[in-house]
């Protein structure tokens, strides 16, 4: 009887494990929901995410539940979504997609799977104006079709987030350090190149979207406690502003010299203003593309630089830089600078770490012909001729505005301590100094920049570059000078797929912020960037910068 009883029981388990297994599988296809304005959207095959972090929903969602039209070519395999104005293009296997007839950058492509096509949610909501929050811990996305979700508005009055890991540091006593003071640099960078943060793809050639776009992002930030934006505006050898000497960008009409019926970089500046937040234009120096094909050369306007100028681009790493051993063409873009300085009431100019690129650069016929001081190394000559260029154009602006302030945000590693004794104790792969060709100590001892802030993208805990050494480091180049430090840290790291655990919470950053007490050299830092922190928001972080700011 026993025996007999033991075997039913076993048949009854092996019978039962079909069925729990067909449960399991359809608890883990369910356990991403979709809802729009807080209406649950329905889905015939269930989303999924992808080993890069990217929620797939079959088409049906975007036409049936987001109510546009979409169509789909069998034969290029391509999707077409159009929504208000606005036209969506993702084709099968490709990495980039059209967007109102502009090539955007694609995390994934479209995919065929279980005989739906699947779509990456976040890009196709975000490109059709909407706000995309994904709520990790309920497995759902809540789209929103107003200009911000509801919960945008909690940083103004936020509650007291819990931050138990967080050493307690004392207090300094000089008032004019970092932290809540007012006097501190709360700043933040805005990025335009491939419309990043403002404008959205989805508003591109309308100026009451971008102009509202722009608004909300700065009362957001504010709210935040940020008193200082730095707003990219000559992404790519182009313009946000009104120019004589080169071309409208792109970002803002789809086409690069095409007039965006009103002036940006005035609007900006008068919104920040308005706001009591100072305004940085910020500058890449030297690069001239992102991309260095012959279909993206052939979309430049007449006179960009790569087109008015060919003998000065040199094609590195995928883009076309603007050669800096070439006088004329150092000159020019310090023209460009001084242009918008003599035209406009910003706050300061700002460039970041684009001079030389780290991977292999032509330049020996240039060495050769523009070596009027007989340097011996190439090394050297290129660090001699980003020294040049540093130093005219902060002659240069401080000429026509002394109380415009200058700065540059360079690679967060001027040396390791392996290439120079006196460098930090880090083993970084690249180096200001040895691969940029960015002598920083020499800009902050000559006094030829108003500030610098140093990209210290790591953690407090990567031992390759540590954030605390590299903050120790710059700390004592700049003691006893008359340079500013502000420290740029990377708020685009919380929260991501791709990054370690410590980067998994919000509190990296506010421990990092806390690290910067401890030196009355470090009068603030800037975050990169925008989006990251009142859009994406991991972790809650706008919450809790909001009251570390504030407290």
């Amino acid at each position: 009887m026993k025996l007999k009883n033991w075997i039913i029981g076993l048949l009854l388990i092996v019978l039962c494990i079909p069925l729990l297994s067909s449960g399991a599988a359809r608890a883990a296809s369910a356990v991403i929901t979709i809802e729009l304005d807080g209406i649950p959207l329905a889905s015939d095959v269930p989303p999924y995410i992808t080993s890069r972090n990217v929620t797939m929903v079959p088409l049906g969602v975007i036409s049936q539940g987001l109510g546009a039209q979409t169509g789909w070519n069998q034969s290029s395999k391509t999707v077409t979504i159009v929504k208000a104005g606005n036209e969506l293009k993702l084709t099968n296997g490709k990495k980039t997609a059209m967007v109102n007839g502009t090539s955007v950058s694609l995390d994934n492509s479209v995919v065929i799977r279980q005989g739906r096509i699947m779509v990456p949610i976040r890009f196709v909501a975000e490109n059709l104006g909407l706000q995309v929050v994904w709520n990790k811990a309920a497995k759902q996305i809540s789209l929103y079709t107003g200009d911000e979700p509801p919960q945008a508005s909690d940083p103004v009055n936020p509650q007291t987030p819990s931050v138990p890991d967080v050493p307690v540091i004392p207090k300094p006593t000089v008032p004019s350090i970092p932290g809540a003071g007012s006097k501190a640099m709360k700043g933040i960078w805005i990025s335009s190149v491939y419309n990043l943060d403002w404008p959205s793809a989805s508003s591109i050639g309308k100026i009451d979207q971008q102009q509202k776009e722009f608004i909300s992002l700065l009362d957001k930030l504010k709210a935040i406690g940020f008193n200082a934006v730095f707003v990219q505006v000559r992404p790519s050898g182009d313009s946000l502003y009104a120019s004589s000497l080169v071309p409208w960008s792109k970002v803002l009409t789809g086409t690069q010299g095409k007039d965006p019926g009103y002036d940006p970089l005035e609007f900006m500046i008068d919104a920040a203003h308005a706001r009591g937040m100072q305004f940085h234009a910020w500058f890449n120096p030297f690069r001239a593309t992102t991309d260095d094909s012959d279909k993206s050369f052939a979309t430049l306007a007449a006179n960009h630089v790569a087109k008015a100028h060919p003998e000065w681009i040199v094609k590195a790493y995928g883009k076309l830089y603007i050669n800096p051993g070439i006088p004329e063409a150092r000159q020019s873009i310090i023209d460009t600078v001084l242009e918008v300085v003599k035209g406009y009431s910003i706050d300061g100019v700002h460039l970041d770490d684009y001079f030389y690129p780290s991977s292999s650069f032509d330049d020996d016929s240039t060495f050769n012909t523009y070596n009027a001081k007989n340097i011996a190394s190439k090394a050297d000559w290129r660090r001699d001729n980003i020294n040049d260029f540093v130093r005219e154009l902060g002659k240069q602006i401080h000429a026509l505005k002394p109380n415009v302030s200058y700065g540059i945000s360079p690679f967060g590693v001027w040396r390791n301590s392996k290439m120079d004794s006196t460098g930090s104790d880090t083993t970084a792969g690249v180096s200001a100094y040895d691969d940029i060709y960015a002598d920083v100590r020499t800009w902050i001892k000559q006094d030829w920049v108003d500030y610098i802030a140093p990209q210290i993208y790591w953690s407090l805990s990567f031992d390759a570059a540590r954030y605390d050494k590299l903050v120790d480091w710059w700390a004592n180049e700049v003691r006893n000078t008359g340079v500013k430090l502000y420290i740029g840290q990377a708020a685009y790291k919380v929260g991501a797929a791709d990054q370690s655990a410590e980067w998994q919470s919000g509190e990296q950053i506010i421990n990092q912020l806390k690290f910067n007490e401890k030196y009355a050299e470090v009068q603030g830092s800037i975050m990169f960037r925008a989006n990251d922190i009142v859009v994406r928001n991991p972790s809650d972080l706008s919450s809790l910068l909001t009251f570390y700011f504030k407290s």
